[in-house]
């Protein structure tokens, strides 16, 4: 736990209320962030402190059990139970009592990590995982069902070109902290309780720049646009999301990246459409095909196969044919499903005319005999 939780409402530096959803969330963070970063105000520090105190927030509140933990200090602060109102003051709870925040663990359930920096290190300076990244993929209708390998463009923070993510100019070296030892992190006594707060050495970071990027800053990441390859699997589905593994925005003091999740959109087909894995087909055929019964070829995505449509077959009926649908990587393959349309033609000749009113002077009563009461 970083003292500073106790003075800054994270919920008021992001513009958003105490029970605002994740995604509202990350919307005010990505505003912010674009609006306040070094890049876009070279000349204004105060963008840049604000930056930070923007990611800071979001650090905290886009994760569910920090955020958890937050809400429960700034609850607990709120009651009085913090240096001078609670814990260890006259009165409170412990009467007054040198109590060691590590010694409440147990009482508080585990709490008292928040207090004591979890017994070394605090949240805030450790390994923090990058953010995830998201983009969205357009594929044809062919490409979700066979899969694909292509490229999807992405824009946001990654790391730093020059600098490759050290955040040295390159040809310079980077030395460990001597204030911190490498911890990122100093203890400050405060009365009853001792705190560990980022060092203001190196900023949580561990390391000593000795001379800092000239791109990044010293930051390690800048905003940059990446062409990442991605292989779409067979079978993907329409609004369906992929996870690449370490292509989101990159950790910072040692912790891992963040993953790139991409939406796939998946356009439409003259032919066929799709449920699940099954794949639907129209199957039109004459009058006298469907009355006297006909073998057809039917298109599958993977060449055609031989239907018999038996005589009789009102329109309107579906016949499955087993396993020529989609075949996902994962999984059982679809089916083909064909629907029957008769056809009727909108114009005749006079022989197509003369042999269909021939035809309707044959037995007409048996065809509507269900009507009867």
């Amino acid at each position: 736990m970083n003292p500073d939780w106790a003075e800054k409402d994270f919920y008021e530096i992001l513009g958003v209320d105490k029970t605002a959803p994740a995604e509202e969330i990350k919307r005010a963070y990505r505003k912010l962030a674009q609006k306040l970063h070094p890049d876009a105000n070279p000349d204004d520090p105060s963008a840049e402190d604000r930056f930070k105190d923007v990611s800071e927030a979001y650090s905290i509140l886009s994760d569910a059990e920090k955020r958890k933990d937050y809400d429960e200090f700034r609850r607990v602060v709120a009651s009085g139970g913090y240096p001078g109102g609670g814990f260890g003051a006259a009165g409170g709870p412990f009467g007054g009592q040198n109590i060691r925040v590590e010694d409440l663990s147990d009482l508080l359930g585990g709490f008292g990590d928040l207090f004591s920096g979890g017994g070394g290190r605090s949240r805030g300076t450790g390994p923090r995982r990058g953010t995830d990244l998201q983009a969205e993929l357009h594929l044809s209708f062919d490409d979700a069902v066979h899969g694909v390998t292509t490229t999807v463009a992405v824009r946001g923070e990654a790391a730093c070109a020059r600098c490759h993510g050290s955040g040295a100019e390159p040809g310079t070296s980077v030395s460990t902290c001597p204030t911190c030892s490498g911890t990122g992190q100093v203890a400050q006594n405060q009365g009853l309780f001792s705190f560990a707060s980022p060092c203001p050495e190196c900023r949580g970071s561990g390391r000593r720049i000795e001379q800092p990027c000239s791109n990044c800053r010293g930051r390690g990441t800048e905003v940059r646009s990446r062409n990442i390859k991605v292989k779409i699997p067979a079978g993907v589905k329409d609004g369906g999301t992929i996870r690449l593994r370490g292509n989101g925005s990159p950790g910072t003091n040692g912790g891992t990246s963040g993953d790139l999740l991409v939406k796939v959109h998946v356009a439409g087909h003259g032919v066929f459409s799709r449920k699940g894995n099954d794949l639907l087909v129209t199957v039109p055929v004459t009058f006298a095909e469907a009355s006297l019964g006909t073998k057809l070829e039917v298109p599958t995505m993977n060449g055609s196969v031989k239907l018999k449509i038996p005589a009789g077959t009102p329109s309107g009926k579906t016949f499955r044919v087993r396993g020529k649908g989609v075949t996902p990587n994962r999984g059982k393959a679809g089916d083909l499903l064909a629907k029957v349309e008769v056809v009727i033609p909108k114009r005749m000749s006079k022989d197509e005319k003369r042999l269909v009113e021939q035809l309707a002077t044959y037995d007409d009563d048996s065809i509507r005999s269900h009507l009867e009461v």
